[in-house]
């Protein structure tokens, strides 16, 4: 492990976080969020993203509200009560607040459309993983040129800065379970959840059930999304490949975004892509980066070349509950929380300005 600059940890692969992170200080990243839906959010108790399975339908859609508009008077979609805790959007809202960050919204498959304005990629959301069949493999292909095409053209709009690729896919950690382990990583055991303590057996079982459901060729990483993945993967993955050969990409994210990056390794594999694998690194929290229930750390390692750099954001000294309990192992990081956060540090911010600025938003709602 190595701190740069106090405010940033990097976990893996030090020297090349290293140069990423001194490449891109003081400079503004554009920040994205795309935006899927899988019937694995449904399962009773698969996640902590909304409190109810009925509310865990517009986590997503409430999300995105509130990173684009802040607190509202009247929302369209409301932020869902979590059991205990707040969205981890507010502290991306927080840094896109302070830097006036651009913010673009990917739709890669929703139940419905969001309340902000978004770029709908014509995707679909997934059926549940234990079905072995999440997304038709015409819609995959579809999102994956979508992808490519929106990296080409956001690298422009970054030129000499970033991306920021965050995500909101309820269920999430669960489709990154079942690619990792298509694509012949060992991930079981090792991925993060919305839980205190990973609910790890809960996972496996559904994911055992879609490998076993599906007839899909695994060699071919479009047709594992195509069994066992959910529609943000594919988009996420491509726009990476795509940007990377030209500006900065740090996939916001945990377990979800170290998925993406074994996708991007396997695309680049099968597909003999044109890519630049040094200019992407993980951006994610300190709270996933140390959590005893999983093993973020070793995942990376075992999927390889992978820097992981974690914000050292803590709410310890919070007067809010709701934020003192994410040291508790609750909620942990969503909608680039991780990345954004890092972002702010690059841009001078320290921790603990973050945490007022957090806590500022908190008061407003």
């Amino acid at each position: 492990m190595m701190l740069f600059k106090n405010d940033i940890k990097i976990y893996s692969q030090l020297e090349q976080g290293k140069r990423w992170l001194n490449k891109y200080i003081n400079c503004l990243p554009l920040f994205t969020c795309t935006l899927g839906f899988t019937n694995t959010a449904l399962i009773e108790g698969i996640s902590t993203a909304g409190a109810t399975v009925d509310s865990r339908r517009y986590t997503a859609l409430a999300d995105a509200e509130f990173l684009v508009k802040g607190v509202q008077t009247k929302s369209i979609f409301p932020l869902p009560p979590l059991d205990v805790g707040i969205s981890p959007t507010f502290i991306s809202r927080a840094v896109v607040e302070k830097f006036n960050l651009p913010v673009i919204i990917f739709n890669a498959g929703l139940l419905q459309s969001p309340s902000v304005a978004n770029i709908d990629l014509g995707g679909k959301s997934a059926n549940c993983v234990s079905t072995g069949k999440a997304l038709p493999l015409d819609t995959v292909k579809h999102l994956y040129q979508e992808g490519l095409k929106w990296g080409k053209i956001l690298a422009q709009q970054a030129e000499d800065s970033y991306l920021i690729l965050s995500e909101c896919v309820v269920g999430g950690t669960t489709t990154a379970l079942a690619v990792l382990t298509a694509l012949g990583i060992e991930a079981q055991d090792k991925v993060n959840s919305s839980h205190p303590v990973c609910n790890h057996q809960q996972k496996w079982e559904i994911v055992s059930r879609g490998l076993k459901n599906s007839n899909y060729n695994f060699n071919d990483p479009l047709e594992i999304i195509a069994a066992v993945g959910d529609p943000m993967q594919i988009v996420v993955s491509a726009i990476a490949l795509s940007a990377s050969t030209t500006v900065g990409v740090m996939l916001a994210g945990g377990t979800q975004m170290l998925a993406i990056y074994a996708l991007i390794k396997a695309l680049n594999r099968y597909y003999n892509l044109e890519t630049c694998l040094d200019n992407i690194i993980v951006g994610t929290t300190r709270w996933v980066a140390e959590d005893t229930t999983g093993d973020t750390v070793g995942l990376a390692q075992l999927i390889g070349d992978v820097s992981v750099c974690a914000t050292q954001l803590n709410f310890s000294n919070s007067r809010f509950p709701s934020l003192q309990v994410y040291e508790q192992g609750f909620v942990k990081e969503g909608v680039g929380a991780g990345g954004s956060a890092i972002a702010s540090h690059l841009l001078g911010m320290t921790k603990e300005e973050l945490l007022s600025a957090i806590e500022k938003i908190i008061l407003q709602f």
